[in-house]
């Protein structure tokens, strides 16, 4: 983590403003200082975690995103859990309107995951 001690450092709400760099929302506003300011009163780390589903047997651009601010969040000195759940991947769209999430084996979810490690 070569930015953990700067960030340390750094006023949380400055932090959270760099931390949520080109989302579309921070909801709700302000939460973010805020808990960056209570984790450094306390001296803990926040922690920041993503789940993904594997529908498919790739990560994909898709992914870059939030995993690039997950590093954010990792490099400000934090700890990241990636959670790769397949709850989704089971039921697929329970809608039926699209395609693109069918319901999946569990044999075919579990080779999935393998790859996402």
């Amino acid at each position: 983590m070569p930015n953990a001690r700067g960030a340390a450092a750094e006023d949380p709400a400055r932090l959270a403003a760099r931390l949520a760099r080109n989302a579309v929302d921070n909801l709700p506003s302000g939460a973010l200082a805020e808990r960056l300011g209570a984790a450094r009163k306390e001296g803990r780390q926040l922690r920041v975690k993503l789940g993904i589903d594997p529908t498919a047997p790739d990560i994909h651009l898709g992914h870059v995103v939030v995993l690039q601010k997950l590093r954010e969040f990792q490099e400000a000195g934090h700890t990241v859990v990636l959670i790769i759940g397949d709850f989704t991947a089971r039921i697929g769209d329970p809608s039926g309107q699209s395609v693109l999430r069918p319901v999946l084996e569990p044999e075919e979810i579990e080779r999935n995951a393998a790859t996402y490690q």
